[in-house]
């Protein structure tokens, strides 16, 4: 799909959420989904905002953003898998629990979902939604793009709160992610209860000889 296309849908599906995770490549902490339902009226608006895929955003920028996006959806909800079911399902499996969580806590709830990625959302919570993958969509979609601003903002506050309760990990500033110092942490100090116990753990393992 194209950004024409993604707009065609917005319009003709409205209301339409974006869908988006973050957190799904770290070594810490819950993977975060965001659902966010947008104005049409203000989809334009906020692309010349510079509302873009978060990564591409400063963290500066992406607060600012954040305020903004809030203040203008009609929706917008954050949706959590916690570090227990990452482990027990995978984390495939607990990205799209986390998005399902997001939009069950819409109101309205959406006609239709444009969700980041190429994995359809399996809808064990709620009655099904029409619903389309993107790939690259929060670079594709508002929408999408917005939802990826709010998740990423939302997870590395809560990163910089866990960092004073967990420390020695760097987590405030890899805000879980795998970094030569987080991992040389682990080897140190080993696994804390908020640790993917079975995510990359060889990895860890070879490189840090944990066991």
């Amino acid at each position: 799909m194209n950004r024409q296309d993604i707009r065609s849908l917005e319009i003709t599906n409205y209301p339409v959420a974006g869908v988006d995770e973050v957190g799904r490549g770290c070594l810490f902490g819950e993977v975060v989904a965001a659902a966010v339902i947008l104005p049409i009226e203000k989809l334009v608006e906020l692309e010349n905002l510079g509302v873009t895929d978060s990564k591409k955003l400063s963290p500066q920028r992406r607060e600012k953003l954040d305020l903004i996006i809030r203040e203008v959806a009609i929706a917008c909800q954050i949706g959590t898998a916690s570090v227990i079911e990452i482990d027990e399902m995978n984390i495939l499996a607990a990205s799209l629990l986390a998005m399902e969580r997001a939009i069950a806590k819409l109101q309205p709830q959406p006609n239709h979902c444009l969700v980041d990625g190429n994995q359809l959302l399996r809808f064990k919570l709620i009655a099904p939604i029409l619903q389309t993958t993107v790939i690259k969509g929060d670079s594709l979609s508002i929408s999408i793009a917005a939802a990826s601003i709010v998740a990423k903002v939302w997870r590395d506050r809560q990163m910089v709160e866990l960092a004073e309760i967990y420390k020695g990990y760097d987590i405030a500033t890899n805000k879980g992610y795998g970094t030569a110092k987080h991992r040389q942490a682990i080897g140190q100090l080993g696994y804390s209860d908020l640790h993917r116990k079975t995510f990359k753990l060889k990895e860890v393992v070879a490189k840090h000889q944990l066991f």
